[in-house]
């Protein structure tokens, strides 16, 4: 694809406060179009990175910056930083494969359709994209610098792990320490923002962000012979993003209406939710920082509208959700014939001989 191709591809819509926070969002957003995703392919690895002083190597990254859609300052430091631009094409692919597979069953299935609009709104939706994005975002940092992919940072220093005999053992942390303060000076968090939707954007963002601290482990390895343990070295280790997915998942299940409230004790306002019983004597009954929250009700993602397509024409199980994402309309029954291998055998040496059986598969769809 042309170069001028790409930058009109990731142009969106003017956004409201916090622009660093939303043109991230937006951008991980846009990865379908930009990637041809189709949620179904593994996370692209990259090389590791020649020497910042080889021109060849320097011009391409400065390109690639320029390309993604990002604020002003997001572009300066993605231009310092060698190896984050190929680390943000990363995180891109990495939360929307997993919004639109967290999704595939609901209504709205994180669909690129309508999300500029989305996005304008503060929604339950809102809420878990802009909760997905940091997430994948502070992931994928913290996986670049074990794995030797970005200049300015290695594997994780922290004090309490011998990780210099971790490295002689050709082991490396993933550096969620520096992951997590170099994205708060990327998105722009310095100061909270004074209305309502900033603050829920920012709280949600920050979400996303502890639902990865929440799956980093220590994980130890024993050396020795016959395997005795006469030397361990243990480091921090994240938890496959899915795991992730899945906490941030349940915590859109939960999700929390906002409103804002003065707390007299402060002096300013804050998140206020209704639906969190407090045991706090002062104060408003605030929602906790793992809760995503949001301040307008959803639309049914039932009919098509300016925030997705509707359901017509999905896939759907009978048993599962077919009422549910028709939205009462009823749904179409199809039978296919689906080829699989079948019958498969190991043959010396080393592969696997198979044939292809073919079989009916019955197909629902949602009605229009």
């Amino acid at each position: 694809m042309h170069p001028s191709r790409e930058r009109a591809l990731l142009l969106p819509p003017p956004l409201r406060v916090p622009l660093a926070a939303a043109a991230w969002c937006l951008l991980l957003l846009q990865a379908d179009a930009y990637f041809g995703l189709t949620g179904k392919e593994p996370l692209t690895q990259f090389p590791l990175l020649g020497p910042s002083t080889n021109p060849t190597h320097w011009k391409a990254h400065l390109k690639q910056c320029d390309l993604l859609r990002l604020s002003r300052k997001q572009k300066r430091l993605c231009r310092r930083e060698p190896g984050l631009a190929e680390t943000l094409r990363d995180a891109i692919r990495l939360g929307v494969v997993e919004c639109q597979y967290q999704f595939r069953n609901e209504r709205w299935n994180c669909s690129l359709d309508g999300r500029a609009d989305l996005l304008k709104r503060g929604f339950k939706e809102t809420a878990f994209l802009y909760a997905v994005s940091s997430a994948a975002l502070t992931h994928s940092l913290a996986r670049a610098c074990s794995a030797g992919r970005m200049e300015r940072c290695t594997c994780d220093d922290s004090p309490d792990l011998e990780n210099r005999k971790a490295w002689q053992w050709g082991v490396c942390g993933d550096n969620l320490k520096y992951s997590t303060r170099f994205l708060k000076n990327f998105l722009g968090q310095k100061k909270v923002g004074k209305d309502l939707r900033a603050k829920v954007d920012i709280h949600n963002t920050n979400v996303g962000i502890k639902a990865v601290k929440n799956g980093l482990k220590t994980t130890c390895k024993c050396h020795g012979v016959s395997g005795s343990c006469a030397v361990r070295t243990c480091w921090k280790q994240l938890s496959p993003f899915h795991e992730t997915g899945n906490l941030l998942k349940l915590r859109y299940d939960g999700a929390l209406k906002v409103f804002s409230a003065t707390n007299d004790a402060m002096g300013h306002s804050e998140l206020a939710s209704p639906q969190h019983h407090s045991h706090l004597a002062k104060g408003p009954p605030a929602p906790r920082a793992t809760d995503l929250v949001y301040i307008e009700d959803s639309p049914s993602f039932c009919r098509p509208s300016r925030y997705s397509v509707g359901t017509a024409g999905r896939t759907c199980s009978r048993e599962a959700n077919c009422d549910s994402m028709c939205c009462g309309r009823g749904y179409n029954i199809q039978t296919r014939m689906v080829t699989f291998s079948c019958h498969c055998q190991v043959q010396w040496c080393c592969y696997v001989e198979c044939q292809q059986c073919m079989q009916e598969e019955v197909v629902y769809s949602c009605k229009q």
